[in-house]
């Protein structure tokens, strides 16, 4: 199973940088989770978009699906004729509020281009040989962390959390755990995400194999982010960066391999 970063940023993207989006390539299937603002044109430079088998969207915040309205756009005008609906996992009611920017013409086309599932906190779901469960964790409601399994590999995508049982119980025993650290430890508390020192921890009470950090505030001191996860967890820690790659359980890094 191999990860691949599309974006890493919080809330707005770093110059050179993308949202929320990472691409799980395992099995012959191709899964994107999270379509944050600058992923498609880094997915674009690896694979074929259309080539992909699912979306999932792990909740209602901006920067992790503003890029699925070009999506949209892709599937619906690509260059053969419209091409099949993609399958989309969303929390419920998202596919619809999504469509309220559009205007009636585009809410259409924007059915037209999507087969809609909903996600349930822990109904796994297949996907040829790579199992996909949702996890509700602690943030707007609702959030879904994700695992992915395939061939005894986990990763465990936390999406956006606080720090707390549900993100430990989804966390538990991944190979690789990609965490959300969008706050400076002086933050802590002050909103529903976790720290780089938290994201240590929670890698370090899932006995989690490797820890990514991910989700990274553009202006964050990213030496002091390593530190700070370190100091909570004594296995490999990696700070995100678009492109980069990881093979699990293997565990290799490479950028843009």
């Amino acid at each position: 199973m191999r990860l691949t970063i599309l974006g890493a940023s919080a809330s707005y993207p770093g110059a050179g940088q993308a949202c929320a989006g990472y691409l799980i390539q395992a099995g012959g299937s191709a899964i994107l989770l999270d379509c944050g603002n600058g992923t498609l044109a880094n997915l674009g430079g690896i694979i074929d978009p259309l080539s992909l088998d699912a979306v999932f969207i792990t909740h209602d915040h901006v920067d992790h699906f503003a890029d699925i309205y070009a999506l949209q756009a892709l599937v619906r005008y690509a260059p053969d004729g419209p091409a099949a609906p993609l399958d989309i996992y969303v929390p419920e009611g998202l596919f619809e509020r999504m469509g309220l920017l559009l205007s009636e013409r585009g809410r259409q086309e924007f059915a037209e281009a999507f087969c809609v599932h909903t996600l349930r906190d822990g109904v796994a779901l297949s996907l040829r040989t790579t199992t996909v469960t949702p996890c509700a964790v602690d943030h707007s409601e609702p959030t879904f962390a994700l695992r992915v399994e395939h061939q005894g590999a986990t990763m465990c995508y936390t999406s956006d959390s606080a720090p707390g049982d549900r993100v430990n119980a989804a966390a538990q025993g991944a190979t690789l755990l990609l965490a959300e650290a969008t706050l400076p430890q002086q933050y802590a508390g002050r909103a529903p995400h976790l720290t780089a020192r938290e994201a240590g921890e929670l890698a370090n009470q899932a006995t989690a194999g490797r820890l990514v950090l991910t989700h990274v505030w553009p202006t964050n001191d990213r030496a002091e982010m390593e530190s700070e996860a370190s100091s909570a967890f004594s296995g490999p820690v990696d700070i995100a960066r678009e492109l980069d790659c990881y093979d699990i359980p293997a565990l290799a890094v490479g950028r843009g391999e």
